[in-house]
């Protein structure tokens, strides 16, 4: 039984339902990551004790669970887009902005499927974006392709705005810090290809970058769909 399909305990003093477990775990993860995360501290946020919980939540993992699924309220578009493409992207989107308000999401997406109410009715839009274009198996891979490169590029570009705070260093500021190191090495002449992408390649933003190879994989889809 998943922890949609059980009920909830009754109405007990000091009124506690999931709505509130997940609002100070998220509350939590926002400010610490999931490492910050438990039923204990989730419980002391409550100001109960901790075996309350069990009456609603068995295990941290179904914590996590409950929580991805309330960001994906997030993700939800709140108008239906007009084309397959649109909806597509306006999916990943979403999913990337989830994800720079949320780090601790980029942890937790691209495992086996989110099952609760909101996250289903994420695949279920973008399922009907795309329905009558192709056979189901056709669609299936596309949903999954742009999938797996928004969960990539969204892992990525997490991994990145984290070690700028672990080591104090922007990206500019890395970039020459290992700057000598560089040079010295592409000066050698054994790194043609990377020597050239360096020197005649054009720095972008994280967003700009995100969009670009968005569009790349959406125009590759639509050689499969069309």
């Amino acid at each position: 039984m998943t922890v949609w399909d059980r009920p909830e305990p009754p109405t007990r003093p000091a009124p506690l339902d999931r709505e509130r477990i997940v609002a100070a775990a998220l509350a939590l993860a926002d400010e610490g990551g999931l490492d910050a995360v438990s039923l204990r501290k989730v419980a002391a946020r409550l100001d109960v004790g901790p075996m309350r919980l069990y009456g609603y939540i068995s295990t941290k993992e179904e914590l996590f669970d409950l929580m991805v699924d309330e960001v994906h309220a997030e993700i939800l578009p709140a108008e239906r887009p007009g084309d397959w493409r649109e909806a597509l992207r306006v999916r990943a989107h979403r999913t990337r902005q989830a994800a720079l308000r949320h780090e601790w999401l980029a942890d937790l997406l691209g495992g086996r499927p989110t099952l609760g109410p909101n996250a289903l009715a994420v695949t279920e839009a973008t399922l009907a974006a795309l329905d009558g274009l192709a056979d189901i198996d056709t669609v299936m891979r596309a949903v999954e392709t742009v999938g797996a490169y928004t969960i990539g590029a969204i892992r990525s570009e997490v991994a990145h705005l984290r070690a700028e705070r672990a080591t104090g260093l922007s990206e500019h500021d890395w970039q020459r810090a290992h700057g000598p190191y560089v040079s010295r090495m592409l000066a050698t002449g054994r790194f043609p290809a990377l020597a050239k992408a360096v020197h005649d390649g054009t720095d972008v933003d994280a967003e700009t970058s995100f969009t670009t190879g968005l569009d790349w994989i959406l125009d590759a889809v639509a050689a499969k769909l069309m």
